[in-house]
């Protein structure tokens, strides 16, 4: 049995998140496409005969502008250390951008061999993707280049048999039936907010937060009630949240429904509010409170 750690980094919205679901072959990781959509690191695991992949989704990597930045970025930098492998994500764009530049400088003191996955490569001619090579090779000594397209499966059984070669003989972490070491509980804030990332304006998803205040199943009934409260930051957010005649939270709760049933394997009754908690971005106590705890990475 060979076994080992991945870490997944690159700016946000690269594509990690899609990219390790494909791999595992669940949802575990939400996804939009929305930058910094990812707050926590998410371990996720694969498990077959001969090996185990624990990967590593990080936030992404940028500069941070309140509280809850710094905590992402101080989670994704962490990720980097004592594990064997790290996959930086990027797009094939015509020239090195500045936020990748960024993300390199961050692996300069890395010691871990550092993969370079090109994603998205079914958005780019065949031909200008020996120029995306040359271009971040000139910047950093990659260990492999691998390109790939996630969101349809392009070349990533060919990114698990590279990223073989880099694990060693070890024990076999987790129970080969464990997808992931989130609790149920952060999932379904997860998924909640995911649906509201999608459904909201673009100044509003980053503003908000979700805590499932309760999760219960019934009394000899298969039906789940969840309770889960949606934070905003403004008073004129709360009314969008909320919508026309409750329209916009139905909206957000009948989404979520069917991926929270699927993740419990059982009905649910799903009840949502929405309070408004001023910038608990900035906040070191609301953002233990909603999971961020910096103290934990």
């Amino acid at each position: 049995m060979k076994s080992g750690f991945i870490s997944l980094v690159g700016r946000p919205n690269v594509g990690k998140s899609t990219l390790m679901n494909h791999l595992i072959g669940e949802k575990i990781a939400i996804i939009s496409n929305k930058p910094q959509t990812t707050r926590n690191k998410i371990t996720s695991i694969l498990t077959k005969e001969d090996f185990q992949c624990i990967f590593i989704d990080t936030p992404g990597i940028h500069k941070p502008k309140h509280k809850l930045g710094e905590y992402m970025v101080k989670a994704a930098e962490n990720a980097l250390n004592e594990i064997d492998v790290v996959l930086m994500l990027i797009e094939p764009t015509e020239r090195v951008l500045e936020k990748d530049r960024y993300v390199i400088e961050r692996l300069k003191n890395v010691k871990t061999p550092v993969i370079l996955v090109i994603n998205k490569i079914d958005t780019i001619e065949k031909e200008k993707l020996f120029q995306v090579i040359d271009n971040y090779r000139q910047l950093y000594h990659f260990a492999e280049v691998v390109p790939i397209s996630a969101i349809k499966g392009q070349n990533t059984t060919e990114l698990l048999k590279v990223i073989q070669q880099y694990l060693t003989e070890g024990p076999q972490y987790f129970p080969e039936d464990m997808v992931t070491d989130q609790p149920e509980r952060q999932i379904v804030s997860e998924i909640i907010r995911e649906k509201a990332l999608h459904l909201l304006e673009d100044e509003i998803p980053h503003g908000i937060a979700v805590e499932v205040t309760a999760m219960k199943k019934r009394e000899n009934k298969n039906m789940v009630d969840v309770q889960a409260t949606i934070y905003c930051e403004k008073e004129s957010h709360k009314g969008i949240v909320i919508g026309k005649q409750g329209n916009m939270l139905k909206k957000i709760g009948s989404r979520s429904r069917t991926d929270v049933e699927r993740l419990l394997g059982s009905p649910i009754y799903l009840q949502l509010w929405v309070k408004v908690k001023k910038d608990w971005r900035d906040s070191d106590f609301l953002l233990k409170n909603f999971g961020y705890d910096s103290k934990k990475i």
